[in-house]
């Protein structure tokens, strides 16, 4: 584990019940995040990952985001072949911007999957978000109601034991690193390469490469400033 931080290795197992929560745009789904998801429920003993697409993200106020129904039907093709993921369409169904600490209280109060511990939740994301976690909304409350998970990016540290005390004090526990897998993939550069009229062969499920080009999803003239 990186920075001395708090963590957890493979083979530790979870409590029965606990769950994986992946959020995220989602514009397109890929690799990264079905790794991800996948080694995450094995290194933490989860029982399954919930992948759940952000409604208004709030932190992507001037970007163009593709239509909720696009990038649902992306998810639902890309974790078609694990019964251990499933789409959560808790913030789609959702009036206004995607708050995480609003999504983790719904979840909490009404799991959506038969048989879930609302005390057992993980949030997975990536160390880059994790060191901009003490900026979302009511982090502390976010870090009651589940436990996060965070994965190596490359080009970011992963934040030390004195990095999680200076901004959790007495919610360190309550983070926990993952050595794996780094996360390489950029769903804003496969929006790139296919305005581009590149190859995204290998980066995204052939199911969800052969949905972006029916549905002529990312043309240039949209994504141009992105």
């Amino acid at each position: 584990m990186g920075g001395g931080a708090v963590g957890l290795t493979a083979g530790t197992g979870g409590k029965p019940g606990a769950w994986g929560i992946l959020g995220g745009t989602f514009d397109p789904v890929h690799y990264g995040h079905l790794a991800l998801a996948e080694g995450a429920r094995q290194t933490l003993g989860l029982e399954g990952v919930l992948f759940l697409p952000a409604g208004i993200p709030p932190h992507k106020p001037d970007r163009i985001v593709t239509a909720p129904s696009h990038r649902a039907a992306m998810v639902e093709l890309a974790i078609a072949d694990n019964p251990a993921f499933r789409l959560c369409r808790a913030e789609l169904d959702r009036p206004g911007p995607s708050y995480a600490v609003d999504t983790a209280a719904a979840l909490v109060a009404a799991p959506p999957v038969e048989g879930a511990d609302p005390r057992g939740y993980v949030w997975l994301l990536s160390v880059e978000a994790l060191v901009e976690l003490h900026t979302w909304r009511e982090p502390q409350r976010l870090l009651e109601l589940v436990r996060i998970g965070a994965v190596p990016r490359p080009g970011f540290r992963t934040p030390g034991r004195a990095w999680l005390s200076e901004h959790f004090p007495g919610q360190e526990e309550r983070i926990l690193f993952l050595d794996g897998p780094e996360l390489g993939h950029s769903a804003s550069r496969i929006r790139r390469l296919v305005g581009e009229g590149r190859s995204i062969r290998y980066l995204v499920p052939p199911a969800v490469e052969a949905y972006i080009h029916d549905h002529d999803l990312y043309l240039p003239e949209l994504w141009s400033k992105d």
